[in-house]
Protein backbone atom coordinates (compact mmCIF):
# COMPACT_ATOMS: atom_id res chain seq x y z
CA UNK A 1 0.00 0.00 0.00
CA UNK A 2 0.94 3.50 -0.82
CA UNK A 3 2.17 6.15 1.77
CA UNK A 4 1.96 9.53 1.43
CA UNK A 5 4.88 11.98 2.08
CA UNK A 6 4.84 15.36 3.51
CA UNK A 7 8.61 16.82 2.98
CA UNK A 8 9.44 20.19 3.92
CA UNK A 9 12.47 21.99 1.60
CA UNK A 10 11.77 20.18 -1.14
CA UNK A 11 13.20 22.22 -3.57
CA UNK A 12 16.80 21.41 -3.49
CA UNK A 13 19.55 18.72 -1.35
CA UNK A 14 18.24 16.06 0.46
CA UNK A 15 14.66 16.85 0.46
CA UNK A 16 14.35 16.99 -3.20
CA UNK A 17 16.38 13.56 -2.90
CA UNK A 18 14.08 11.83 -0.68
CA UNK A 19 10.80 13.19 -2.41
CA UNK A 20 12.42 11.77 -5.72
CA UNK A 21 12.66 8.55 -3.76
CA UNK A 22 9.80 8.30 -2.77
CA UNK A 23 8.06 9.15 -5.90
CA UNK A 24 10.59 6.04 -7.44
CA UNK A 25 8.80 3.65 -4.55
CA UNK A 26 5.37 4.55 -5.93
CA UNK A 27 4.32 6.02 -2.95
CA UNK A 28 2.57 10.50 -3.08
CA UNK A 29 4.53 13.01 -2.12
CA UNK A 30 3.81 16.66 -1.04
CA UNK A 31 6.42 18.59 -1.76
CA UNK A 32 6.58 22.22 -0.04
CA UNK A 33 8.87 25.32 -0.06
CA UNK A 34 9.09 28.89 0.07
CA UNK A 35 9.41 28.89 -3.30
CA UNK A 36 7.16 26.77 -5.55
CA UNK A 37 9.35 27.59 -8.50
CA UNK A 38 11.99 26.03 -7.20
CA UNK A 39 10.48 23.46 -6.13
CA UNK A 40 8.62 22.82 -9.49
CA UNK A 41 11.73 23.07 -11.50
CA UNK A 42 13.05 20.38 -9.07
CA UNK A 43 10.87 17.88 -9.93
CA UNK A 44 10.38 18.89 -13.91
CA UNK A 45 9.80 15.24 -15.79
CA UNK A 46 9.47 13.51 -12.57
CA UNK A 47 6.97 10.79 -12.70
CA UNK A 48 4.23 10.00 -9.71
CA UNK A 49 1.67 11.14 -7.33
CA UNK A 50 2.84 14.45 -6.59
CA UNK A 51 1.34 17.98 -5.07
CA UNK A 52 3.15 21.00 -4.73
CA UNK A 53 2.73 23.43 -2.11
CA UNK A 54 3.86 26.44 -1.40
CA UNK A 55 5.69 26.61 2.85
CA UNK A 56 7.58 28.86 4.33
CA UNK A 57 8.19 26.81 7.63
CA UNK A 58 8.19 30.00 9.88
CA UNK A 59 4.37 30.60 9.20
CA UNK A 60 1.67 28.58 11.26
CA UNK A 61 -1.13 29.69 9.05
CA UNK A 62 0.90 28.54 6.04
CA UNK A 63 1.77 25.03 8.05
CA UNK A 64 -1.95 24.53 8.80
CA UNK A 65 -2.99 25.37 4.63
CA UNK A 66 -0.50 23.11 3.04
CA UNK A 67 -1.74 20.16 5.77
CA UNK A 68 -5.21 20.94 4.92
CA UNK A 69 -4.17 20.44 0.53
CA UNK A 70 -2.27 17.29 1.71
CA UNK A 71 -4.96 15.75 3.36
CA UNK A 72 -7.81 16.82 0.88
CA UNK A 73 -5.75 16.01 -2.04
CA UNK A 74 -4.62 12.57 -0.52
CA UNK A 75 -6.58 11.76 2.26
CA UNK A 76 -3.97 11.96 5.10
CA UNK A 77 -0.17 11.58 5.57
CA UNK A 78 2.08 8.70 6.63
CA UNK A 79 5.15 10.17 7.12
CA UNK A 80 6.46 13.63 7.87
CA UNK A 81 9.96 14.50 6.68
CA UNK A 82 10.63 17.68 8.30
CA UNK A 83 13.78 19.11 6.18
CA UNK A 84 13.51 22.52 6.04
CA UNK A 85 16.57 24.43 7.63
CA UNK A 86 19.97 26.44 6.30
CA UNK A 87 23.45 27.13 8.12
CA UNK A 88 24.28 30.27 10.40
CA UNK A 89 27.61 30.20 10.49
CA UNK A 90 30.58 32.22 12.32
CA UNK A 91 31.54 32.95 15.97
CA UNK A 92 28.49 33.37 18.12
CA UNK A 93 29.53 36.79 19.15
CA UNK A 94 30.14 37.55 15.21
CA UNK A 95 26.03 36.87 14.62
CA UNK A 96 23.64 39.47 16.03
CA UNK A 97 20.68 38.81 17.58
CA UNK A 98 18.75 39.11 14.44
CA UNK A 99 20.73 36.14 12.87
CA UNK A 100 20.00 33.86 16.07
CA UNK A 101 16.38 34.59 15.96
CA UNK A 102 16.02 34.00 12.38
CA UNK A 103 18.31 30.30 12.52
CA UNK A 104 15.83 29.15 14.93
CA UNK A 105 12.71 30.24 13.58
CA UNK A 106 13.37 28.35 10.49
CA UNK A 107 15.21 25.41 12.37
CA UNK A 108 13.47 25.10 15.43
CA UNK A 109 9.90 26.55 15.32
CA UNK A 110 9.47 25.69 11.65
CA UNK A 111 9.92 22.31 12.12
CA UNK A 112 7.84 22.90 15.56
CA UNK A 113 5.04 24.81 13.54
CA UNK A 114 4.61 21.85 10.77
CA UNK A 115 4.58 18.64 13.19
CA UNK A 116 2.07 21.08 15.52
CA UNK A 117 0.28 20.43 11.95
CA UNK A 118 0.59 17.08 11.00
CA UNK A 119 0.22 15.46 14.51
CA UNK A 120 -3.67 15.89 14.63
CA UNK A 121 -3.85 14.07 11.05
CA UNK A 122 -1.67 10.98 12.53
CA UNK A 123 -3.59 10.29 15.73
CA UNK A 124 -6.73 10.15 13.48
CA UNK A 125 -4.60 7.64 11.62
CA UNK A 126 -3.32 6.29 14.76
CA UNK A 127 -0.33 5.94 13.02
CA UNK A 128 2.65 7.68 11.38
CA UNK A 129 5.74 7.96 11.12
CA UNK A 130 8.10 11.78 11.67
CA UNK A 131 11.60 12.01 10.61
CA UNK A 132 13.12 15.13 11.68
CA UNK A 133 16.35 16.43 10.32
CA UNK A 134 18.97 17.26 12.55
CA UNK A 135 22.72 17.39 12.09
CA UNK A 136 26.06 15.78 13.47
CA UNK A 137 26.09 18.65 14.65
CA UNK A 138 23.26 18.10 16.91
CA UNK A 139 25.07 15.67 18.53
CA UNK A 140 28.67 17.03 18.28
CA UNK A 141 29.46 20.95 18.73
CA UNK A 142 31.52 22.70 16.47
CA UNK A 143 33.93 26.23 16.82
CA UNK A 144 32.39 28.03 14.38
CA UNK A 145 28.84 26.92 14.30
CA UNK A 146 27.87 27.66 17.82
CA UNK A 147 24.41 29.02 16.65
CA UNK A 148 23.58 26.23 13.90
CA UNK A 149 24.49 23.50 16.22
CA UNK A 150 21.83 25.35 18.91
CA UNK A 151 19.21 24.32 16.49
CA UNK A 152 20.27 21.39 15.81
CA UNK A 153 20.44 20.25 19.85
CA UNK A 154 17.26 21.34 20.42
CA UNK A 155 15.45 19.39 17.61
CA UNK A 156 17.03 16.37 19.25
CA UNK A 157 15.30 17.07 22.54
CA UNK A 158 12.52 18.04 21.17
CA UNK A 159 12.33 14.75 19.35
CA UNK A 160 13.88 12.74 21.71
CA UNK A 161 10.59 14.08 23.93
CA UNK A 162 7.59 13.80 21.40
CA UNK A 163 8.56 10.12 20.37
CA UNK A 164 7.68 9.36 24.22
CA UNK A 165 4.35 11.47 24.00
CA UNK A 166 3.21 9.70 21.05
CA UNK A 167 4.00 6.36 20.53
CA UNK A 168 1.12 5.37 22.27
CA UNK A 169 -0.79 6.71 19.00
CA UNK A 170 1.15 3.98 16.51
CA UNK A 171 3.60 7.45 15.60
CA UNK A 172 6.82 6.66 15.45
CA UNK A 173 9.63 9.63 15.51
CA UNK A 174 13.37 9.68 14.19
CA UNK A 175 15.79 11.33 14.64
CA UNK A 176 17.86 12.09 11.27
CA UNK A 177 21.87 12.89 11.78
CA UNK A 178 23.40 13.80 8.79
CA UNK A 179 27.15 14.12 8.59
CA UNK A 180 28.63 16.19 5.36
CA UNK A 181 26.78 15.44 2.16
CA UNK A 182 26.79 17.15 -1.13
CA UNK A 183 24.23 19.45 -1.26
CA UNK A 184 24.37 23.07 -1.94
CA UNK A 185 24.24 23.55 2.12
CA UNK A 186 27.94 25.33 2.23
CA UNK A 187 27.34 27.79 -0.67
CA UNK A 188 25.90 30.66 -1.03
CA UNK A 189 22.66 30.27 -1.66
CA UNK A 190 21.98 28.26 1.46
CA UNK A 191 24.96 29.10 4.31
CA UNK A 192 24.78 32.64 6.27
CA UNK A 193 27.93 34.12 7.90
CA UNK A 194 26.93 36.71 11.22
CA UNK A 195 27.83 40.26 10.05
CA UNK A 196 29.28 41.50 12.76
CA UNK A 197 33.73 41.84 13.07
CA UNK A 198 35.40 40.93 16.04
CA UNK A 199 39.01 41.58 15.34
CA UNK A 200 39.84 38.63 18.31
CA UNK A 201 37.71 36.22 16.03
CA UNK A 202 39.35 37.00 12.48
CA UNK A 203 41.63 34.10 11.95
CA UNK A 204 39.32 31.97 13.77
CA UNK A 205 36.65 33.26 11.06
CA UNK A 206 38.85 33.32 7.86
CA UNK A 207 39.37 29.72 8.63
CA UNK A 208 36.12 28.46 9.13
CA UNK A 209 34.79 30.12 6.00
CA UNK A 210 38.41 28.43 3.98
CA UNK A 211 37.23 25.21 5.34
CA UNK A 212 33.85 25.27 4.05
CA UNK A 213 33.81 26.59 0.93
CA UNK A 214 37.03 24.06 0.02
CA UNK A 215 34.61 21.25 1.14
CA UNK A 216 31.63 22.59 -0.70
CA UNK A 217 30.26 20.27 -3.10
CA UNK A 218 33.00 17.72 -2.27
CA UNK A 219 31.22 16.32 0.77
CA UNK A 220 31.33 12.26 1.12
CA UNK A 221 27.24 11.97 1.71
CA UNK A 222 25.06 10.74 -1.41
CA UNK A 223 21.58 12.50 -0.98
CA UNK A 224 20.02 10.17 -2.95
CA UNK A 225 21.14 7.09 -0.96
CA UNK A 226 19.94 8.84 2.09
CA UNK A 227 17.00 9.54 0.61
CA UNK A 228 16.81 5.80 -0.68
CA UNK A 229 17.79 5.03 3.42
CA UNK A 230 14.44 6.65 4.40
CA UNK A 231 12.45 4.63 2.07
CA UNK A 232 13.77 1.73 4.33
CA UNK A 233 13.68 3.59 7.41
CA UNK A 234 9.64 4.35 6.94
CA UNK A 235 8.57 0.67 6.09
CA UNK A 236 10.70 -0.85 9.33
CA UNK A 237 8.20 -1.89 12.28
CA UNK A 238 10.74 -1.13 14.49
CA UNK A 239 12.32 2.33 13.26
CA UNK A 240 15.20 3.67 15.86
CA UNK A 241 14.66 6.87 17.46
CA UNK A 242 18.31 7.90 15.81
CA UNK A 243 19.87 7.50 12.89
CA UNK A 244 23.52 9.13 11.88
CA UNK A 245 23.53 8.78 8.63
CA UNK A 246 27.00 8.43 6.92
CA UNK A 247 30.73 7.42 8.30
CA UNK A 248 31.82 10.59 9.60
CA UNK A 249 28.15 10.61 11.47
CA UNK A 250 28.98 7.44 13.07
CA UNK A 251 32.39 8.01 13.52
CA UNK A 252 31.94 11.59 14.80
CA UNK A 253 28.52 11.06 17.45
CA UNK A 254 30.70 7.53 18.56
CA UNK A 255 33.56 9.72 19.35
CA UNK A 256 31.57 11.94 20.90
CA UNK A 257 29.62 9.18 23.57
CA UNK A 258 32.80 7.69 24.39
CA UNK A 259 34.09 11.03 25.24
CA UNK A 260 30.68 11.70 27.89
CA UNK A 261 31.30 8.43 29.21
CA UNK A 262 34.43 8.96 30.14
CA UNK A 263 33.79 12.34 31.47
CA UNK A 264 30.99 10.97 33.69
CA UNK A 265 33.11 8.38 35.24
CA UNK A 266 35.74 10.33 35.99
CA UNK A 267 33.57 12.97 37.99
CA UNK A 268 31.42 10.43 39.18
CA UNK A 269 32.36 10.83 43.01
CA UNK A 270 31.54 14.44 43.16
CA UNK A 271 28.40 14.23 41.14
CA UNK A 272 26.92 11.58 43.27
CA UNK A 273 27.89 13.54 46.24
CA UNK A 274 26.01 16.60 45.88
CA UNK A 275 22.73 13.99 46.66
CA UNK A 276 21.18 15.26 49.81
CA UNK A 277 20.80 12.80 53.24
CA UNK A 278 17.18 12.70 53.57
Amino acid sequence: MSKTWFITGAGRGIGAEVAKAALAAGDNVVATGRNRKQVQEAFAGVEGQLLIVELDVTKPDQADQAVDAAVTHFGGIDVLVNNAGYGQLGPFEENGADDIERQFATNVFGLLHVTRAVLPVMRWQRAGRIFNLSSIGGMVGYAGASVYCSTKFAVEGFSESLAMEVARFGIHVTIVEPGFFRTDFLDQSSVRYGNKSIEDYAEASRETRTTYDGYSYKQAGDPAKLGSALIELAASQEPPLRYAAGSDAVQGIATKLDSVHAEINKWRSLSISTDGNF
